[in-house]
């Protein structure tokens, strides 16, 4: 991509009435470019709504992507889960294209469950390269995007998912900069901090992952094990400006998706400040 596009997971909170279609429409009323469909309990977007959510993303110019089912661990001890876990991500990341989403199938690949980080790696990297070659099979190329964990219980440090993300074809990271800032106990929140992410992606995955990146940005509150609930960003310590400055600085192009609990009120207000930069 060539711009940075600011959205909101789920339809935007003014939409009348309620439905994926007119939450494209309010996107781009709202002079937002992307919006992320929460396929998080279901996927509730049916395979004949499909095309009609593809057209009015295309005459909007909206830029979609979604966020898989909560209940995927790709890392699960039972073959049987897993093999259940990676039939939801297909499933979901399927919906996704047939909606002419092109930013990407987020998801949350797994738990550790008491096991540690090289035992549960290799694991994970199964089952993301046989998802990755189901959708292949169907014709479906779209992107799989392993988002940061938030908890220290969850598969998924920012190595974790850069090294994932280069081991695997047509894999790009969600880093959901909350998390970091959670898992790290107030880490991720300063300037020089925000670089030395950005180096890091492109140390692991090359320059042109910059030009393609796929964000979660909004407050966040955590404890000692990490990621609690979110919040409005001004209730929260999250350092938004000085991210939003150094994605100008580092022009950083892709989404960021704003899962605060008001995510239209949010995502308007850092696109306004990145905006103005």
């Amino acid at each position: 991509m060539k711009e940075l596009l600011f959205g909101t997971a789920g339809i935007p909170f003014s939409t009348e009435p309620r439905n994926t279609v007119n939450g494209v429409i309010t996107a781009r009323k709202l002079g937002l470019g992307c919006m992320e469909l929460e396929f998080v309990r279901n996927v509730n977007v049916s395979k004949e709504a499909a095309p009609e959510v593809k057209q009015a993303a295309k005459e909007n110019k909206i830029e979609l992507s979604c966020h898989c089912s909560y209940y995927i661990n790709l890392a699960a001890i039972e073959k049987e889960k897993r093999g259940a876990s990676r039939s939801r991500l297909v499933q979901a990341a399927t919906r996704l294209d047939e909606s002419g989403g092109t930013r990407g199938a987020v998801f949350h690949p797994g738990f550790y469950m008491k096991r540690d980080a090289p035992t549960v790696y290799p694991i994970v990297l199964e089952q993301m390269k046989k998802a990755r070659k189901e959708l292949d099979d169907k014709g479906h190329n779209v992107t799989l995007r392993p988002e940061t964990s938030g908890k220290l219980a969850g598969w998924g440090t920012l190595k974790e998912t850069l090294r994932v993300c280069n081991e695997v074809e047509n894999t790009l990271p969600c880093i959901d900069i909350s998390h970091l800032h959670a898992i790290t106990q107030g880490g991720y929140n300063k300037k020089t901090e925000f670089e030395d992410l950005f180096n890091d992606v492109e140390k692991e995955l090359g320059k042109q992952a910059l030009r393609d990146m796929h964000f979660h940005a909004q407050g966040i509150e955590y404890t000692e094990r990490g990621e609690r609930n979110h919040l409005p960003i001004d209730e929260s310590d999250f350092n938004y400006r000085d991210f939003l400055l150094v994605l100008k600085e580092y022009k950083i192009a892709g989404t960021v998706i704003c899962e605060a609990p008001d995510p239209e009120a949010d995502v308007l207000k850092m696109h306004k400040i990145y905006q103005k930069l």
